[in-house]
């Protein structure tokens, strides 16, 4: 016996866009209160290690996330899930050592406001949309494209474009520069663009990697060689 309903036709192409439209990121604010992002690490599962948060985003569907720089990217931190590197617990109020198991209110009516009032088209073609400076001196590890040494970089600022991407913005040496160096002049350069492999450090692992410190370099190359 056949059916007189009709076949409903889902459109997957645009099921998908529309996903990936809701998790784009819109938005970002700077955190400059000293919250931490709490994680834990399979070899000592009883220890807790925090990580400044360097920033706060908003989604196209509204959801708020904290944002760490996290081996090659600027990641949610709630997404950290690999016990080898880490996974994420929750956040942290240094000052009175409350802890959050989410953004903190502030920062979602902030990012609401600011997601409200610069409310932006959807574009494809990734215009750049907002310019962070970097507040807690991250550091870039760069790998060239023309199999070059690595080179160590400081970050000056993160560029948030129309299609969700955030990328770290790095000092071309040869270009004309004005000190200090802010996010949008002429000097600076997106990491991803012209360099193959980038991973990225704290100032304190930065300044061990310049020091040579032998097990800092010693874990530096593993995480190389796995890479």
């Amino acid at each position: 016996m056949s059916s007189s309903r009709p076949a409903i036709i889902i459109d997957m192409a645009a099921m998908r866009e529309r996903l990936r439209a809701s998790r784009r990121i819109v938005r970002l604010a700077p955190e400059l209160d000293g919250l931490e992002m709490l994680y834990r690490l399979s070899t000592d599962e009883e220890a807790l290690y925090a990580m400044p948060v360097l920033a706060w985003a908003i989604r196209g569907n509204g959801e708020v996330v904290g944002m760490v720089p996290w081996l090659n990217t600027l990641r949610p931190c709630h997404e950290l899930d690999d016990p080898e590197h880490g996974c994420f617990v929750g956040y942290r109020d240094p000052e009175t050592e409350e802890l959050l198991d989410s953004p903190p209110t502030h920062k979602l009516q902030e990012l609401e406001h600011a997601a409200a009032y610069f409310d932006y088209e959807p574009c494809e073609e990734g215009i750049a949309l907002q310019l962070l400076p970097d507040t807690q001196g991250t550091h870039a590890l760069c790998y060239e494209e023309d199999e070059g040494p690595w080179q160590l970089k400081q970050v000056h600022g993160w560029q948030l474009r129309s299609d969700g991407r955030i990328e770290a913005l790095l000092l071309d040496e040869s270009l004309p520069i004005q000190t200090p160096v802010l996010p949008g002049d002429d000097c600076l350069y997106a990491a991803e663009e012209r360099h193959r492999t980038v991973y990225f450090f704290q100032r304190a692992i930065a300044n061990r990697i310049r020091e040579q410190d032998p097990e800092t370099l010693e874990a530096l190359a593993m995480m190389v060689e796995i890479a």
